[in-house]
């Protein structure tokens, strides 16, 4: 299925772009569509005044951006919750799922969806549920790929795409896993797991789509 405009807010609202500039490459990336196709969508928003985009520089989502991506990204993390808490979906099948209904949850149903949930704060991949109002916490922006041979942390959260949640699942890598960078190729991110004690070798691709605390 082709991405749509509120697909490509929610990408740049989870690697970044609602505090700082992201590149046309991560977007790529996170979208699975050429570097063309990016190009058009991002005109296309820039003249909805929902991005700013610098040439050579980057993209950053507007205010105006940036709230609707929040409730988009509301929208979609709440079906989430709901789909593995109350119909005990495995967390890596609700992607889609959630994908269908987010367009079909009205404010007061959000409101009430959110309020039967406890009010949760995180979604089933670790990414923050902003408020009826666009507000929302702040979380780490330091991808996998970034860290240096040495460096320890934390899964914090991983970006809610089928391929990444799905590729994580396969190598055992879960939210909230402690790990030490190893070792790094041009392939791949070496990482040890307290919780295994094994060595896995993530991707490089993914990693910059992994998120953590260090």
């Amino acid at each position: 299925m082709t991405p749509n405009k509120e697909d490509y807010l929610k990408l740049i609202f989870e690697i970044g772009g609602d505090t700082q500039l992201v590149s046309n490459k991560q977007i790529v990336a996170g979208m699975h569509v050429s570097a063309a196709s990016v190009s058009e969508m991002i005109n296309k928003l820039g003249e909805e005044k929902l991005v700013a985009h610098t040439p050579y520089q980057g993209i950053q989502l507007t205010s105006a951006g940036r709230k609707k991506a929040a409730i988009l990204v509301r929208n979609h993390r709440l079906w989430e919750v709901f789909l593995v808490q109350c119909l005990k979906y495995p967390a890596d099948a609700v992607h889609q799922e959630a994908e269908k209904l987010e367009h079909a949850l009205t404010p007061e149903m959000a409101k009430r969806l959110s309020a039967m949930l406890g009010e949760p704060r995180y979604c089933p991949h670790g990414g923050v549920i902003p408020d009826a109002n666009g507000h929302y916490l702040q979380q780490s922006r330091v991808t996998l790929g970034t860290l240096d041979v040495g460096q320890s942390g934390h899964i914090e959260r991983m970006i809610d795409e089928v391929s990444l949640i799905d590729y994580t699942v396969k190598i055992d890598l879960r939210l909230d896993d402690e790990f030490t960078v190893t070792a790094k190729t041009l392939d791949a991110v070496i990482i040890k797991l307290a919780r295994t004690g094994k060595e896995l070798a993530v991707d490089a691709d993914r990693a910059d789509h992994i998120f953590v605390e260090l």
